[in-house]
This record gives structure tokens, C-alpha cells and sequence, in this order.
């Protein structure tokens, strides 16, 4: 069915391709018809290789990953397993982290007995303030044992720079937690690369698989330093899928992962992120000028892709910005999200998808500016 708008919100999930919709509806039928049967003999086969394909596909072992139902769950478990923690420590999050990450950190208050430490990322936001941010939180709280970071914010789509605050970090024997629900299948990387022990990933956003598919990356060396997902013995406590336990899933969303992983592939994880680029550079670059329009990522390639905010000058309440996505929606057929929680107050979040054309990027900023006007 056609969509009744032009969807600028693609942040939320990714359509998926014809390939991963036709591998999901053979998995279900195989699924309804074997029922049991298959669940119980041939499904761990298929589920092994799965794993195999995702350990490849993000450069690491396959004893380091464990599939979860997405990156929220993964990282929950990551934050609230974290067994390093003592009373006293102190651990830290920026405003730009995803909500129920930052739930997960103040959680350790009363579970690990810490202190929490809530950050904002610097306004407007450079390579180099961030960085200077994050030395100086560092430098100046000498109890920070934990730090969490989000590769690409879910709010304004600042990418940060994640290899350098991480190796920061453990510098000053601090370890990392990082968020790439937006950023793995959008930005070009390798887990490696982040140079984090601990990793949360979404496969339902930019990789495109079925709704409710993520994976944990626990490197080898540091799993003892997360506990067992509710004192898990179903594996082994040197098996990583220990570290997760989520009962019965629903299977066919995880045995369509590979055909999402194909389709990745076949684009190019670098075409796939220079095409993303270009649809929002298409729409940001013809709104620069308008004086009361902010745009929320800086003009560094470096530190952002697709997603990307703005902000209307005194429109920085849940209700103005409501105000300005129901505008956008009813006069231009343009659909975008408020996201809250950003210090300075809320943002219009805009996220093409590969979908997308230049077209829409152009009447999107024709919007924008008449709603820079009106607002």
C-alpha cells in the first residue's frame, strides 16, 4: 500500500527488503508447519549459522555475540551485568543516550550502590568539544568506573567519536558500554573498530531484518565482568548466550537475519552510507541560511549519516514541537518525530532511508522553511 506521506522517519525501524519479507515468511510456514519438531532439531542448526553470519558480518568471533530481541535488550543486560562496580564507584551518561539506557545507569544506584553522573553533550557540538567533554568528565571524576556511550544519537544524529573516548576511557581504567542501534548497517565499521569491550546492536533498524532482532558483543577476555542474565544455566558460564536469556523469541525474525545481511552486502555498507549522506546533506544544505532554523549536527562528515535534528528557535516544548511535526504532516505530507530530552530543549528529528529520493529531500526543505517562517 502506498504511504499516505513521505516518511522522513525511518529512525524508528527499517522497511525490509523484498528478500528478508519472502525469507520471513518461509521461516513462519516452516515454523507453523513443522512446528516443535523443527524448533527442537533443525532450528539450533539454522540459529548456529545465523550467529556465524552476524560474527562475520561485524568482525569479530562468534563466541562473542549473542542474539537478543534487539539493542535495547542487549544493552540492559550489558549495563545491568556489568560486575565491576562497587559502592562508591560512580558511572556516567550523556543526554544524547537513549532513554532507557540512561533508566539502566540510574538503575545501578540502588543495584551496585554507585553514584550516577548525567552529562550534555556540548551545544553546538564539534569534534573537538566533544572530545574535550568527555576529558574532562574523565579528569574530573576519578570514580567513574562505567561510561556509556551512543555511536549515533537517536535524538539529534551525532555521531561521536567513539574508538578515541573510548581509548580515553580506559586510559583512566574506565570501561565502555556502547550503543550502536543507529549506527551498525548505516556507518560503515567494523566492533573492532569501536575499540569498546561491550556492544549493543539493533538489526531492525539500518541492517533491515524483521522487527525485535539485535545482538551482544561481549569481548572474549572481559565476559567474567558480566554476570549471567539472571543466573542463566542453560549454557555454560563461559558461554556468551549466558549473558542473555529471553524464553522463546519469535524464530522466523531471527532465521531472516541472513537475508537482511544479503541484501546489506549487496548495496555496500559504504554505498549504503554515502547515499544516506547525500539525501541529508540534499535537504540540511538548502536550509542553512534560514537564521532561526538550528540544525543539531555539526558540518564535519565525521559526525553524522542519515538522522539528523532541528530546531525552531523558541520551539523547544513537547507542545511546539508537536505543533511543528502535526504542521509538517497536514500541510506538506511530511512525516517526522519530536524527540525530547535533549538539554537545550526538544528537536524535529528527520531520517531518510535509501528509499528516499532528492526529490523529497527538496520538498522537505521547502517545508522547513516555511515552517521556520510560521513557527
Amino acid at each position: 500500500m502506498d504511504m499516505p506521506v513521505t516518511n522522513f522517519e525511518n529512525g524508528y525501524f527499517g522497511a525490509n527488503p523484498q528478500n528478508v519479507r519472502d525469507a520471513y515468511t518461509h521461516a513462519n510456514r516452516t515454523i507453523q508447519e513443522q512446528n516443535s519438531w523443527f524448533l527442537r532439531n533443525a532450528y539450533e542448526e539454522h540459529i548456529t549459522d545465523v550467529r556465524a553470519r552476524l560474527a562475520e558480518a561485524v568482525g569479530c568471533s562468534v563466541e562473542e555475540i549473542a542474539i537478543t530481541r534487539g539493542a535495547t535488550e542487549a544493552l540492559q543486560a550489558l549495563i545491568g551485568g556489568y560486575n565491576k562496580l562497587k559502592p562508591g564507584d560512580a558511572v556516567a551518561y550523556a543526554d544524547l543516550d537513549y532513554d532507557s539506557m540512561q533508566y539502566a545507569m540510574k538503575w545501578l544506584k540502588d543495584r551496585r550502590g554507585v553514584d550516577v553522573i548525567a552529562t550534555a553533550i556540548p551545544e553546538p557540538a564539534t569534534y573537538q568539544n566533544v572530545i574535550d567533554h568527555y576529558t574532562k568528565l574523565l579528569r574530573g571524576n576519578p570514580r567513574i568506573t562505567l561510561l556509556l556511550l551512543t555511536h549515533i544519537s537517536h535524538r539529534t544524529g551525532l555521531k561521536l567519536p567513539i574508538a578515541e573516548i573510548s581509548r580515553m576511557a580506559a586510559q583512566h581504567g574506565v570501561d565502555t558500554i556502547v550503543d550502536t542501534a543507529h549506527s551498525w548497517g548505516h556507518v560503515d565499521f567494523s566492533v573492532r573498530d569501536l575499540e569498546s569491550p561491550f556492544v549493543g546492536f539493533n538489526l531492525h533498524k539500518w541492517i533491515g531484518a524483521p522487527l525485535g532482532c539485535g545482538f551482544l558483543y561481549i569481548k572474549k577476555d572481559r565476559l567474567p565482568d558480566i554476570d549471567r542474565h539472571f543466573a542463566d544455566e542453560d549454557h555454560d558460564a563461559d558461554d556468551v548466550r549466558s549473558r542473555i536469556h529471553t524464553g522463546t523469541a519469535n524464530s522466523a525474525n531471527y532465521l531472516a537475519v541472513p537475508a537482511a545481511l544479503d541484501f546489506h552486502r549487496a548495496v555496500g555498507a559504504s554505498n549504503k552510507f554515502a547515499r544516506l549522506q547525500y539525501l541529508r546533506d540534499r535537504w540540511v544544505h538548502q536550509v542553512l541560511d534560514v537564521s532561526n532554523l538550528t540544525i543539531m549536527t555539526p558540518e564535519d562528515r565525521r559526525m553524522y549519516g542519515a538522522l539528523t535534528s532541528f530546531r525552531i528557535d523558541g520551539n523547544t516544548t513537547r507542545e511546539r514541537s508537536v505543533a511543528i511535526t502535526d504542521y509538517l504532516t497536514k500541510a506538506w505530507g511530511i512525516f517526522t518525530v519530536r524527540r525530547g530530552g535533549v538539554t537545550n530543549g526538544e528537536v524535529i528529528r528527520v531520517t531518510p532511508a535509501l528509499y528516499n529520493t532528492p526529490q523529497d529531500s527538496d520538498r522537505l526543505a521547502r517545508a522547513l522553511r516555511a515552517a521556520a517562517r510560521r513557527f
